[in-house]
């Protein structure tokens, strides 16, 4: 039996660029180097931060960890374009690893107001059911 877990966030631009005008925290707070400099290197910075914060919300549901207090976000790092790669690290690798959680997909887009991600990542489990006929 195949089992998905699935995790998808959506997000208004203009909240995170208010994030990035009001707190200067906010950028390495929550994102690493990589994608602080990729995101700055866009001629719109906000929609990119937007999506990959959009992203990470992904994949802290689609891992079940979720995003409150203990939630790493540099912990997890989206790389790469146009298919984003996740690279987990700290608590979320280690969380990820106790779940079983193998490759992570993800998917991001944004449009001029919104940014949205989903993240997906399945396991195979054995069925312990009997075939039919009873053996």
């Amino acid at each position: 039996m195949n089992i998905a877990n699935v995790g998808v966030d959506l997000i208004e631009i203009e909240r995170v660029r208010r994030a990035l005008e009001r707190y200067p925290s906010f950028r390495e707070r929550c994102f690493t180097a990589a994608e602080r400099s990729y995101c700055e290197s866009r001629p719109n910075p906000a929609q990119h931060y937007a999506a990959r914060f959009a992203g990470k919300e992904a994949v802290g549901k689609a891992l079940g960890f979720g995003v409150a207090r203990a939630f790493a976000w540099r912990d997890v790092e989206i790389v790469g374009r146009p298919k984003p790669d996740v690279h987990l690290s700290g608590r979320v690798a280690a969380w990820a690893e106790r779940a079983g959680a193998g490759r992570l997909d993800l998917s991001m887009t944004h449009s001029r107001e919104l940014a949205a991600a989903v993240c997906v990542w399945g396991q195979v489990l054995q069925s312990h059911t009997k075939p039919a006929g009873g053996v």
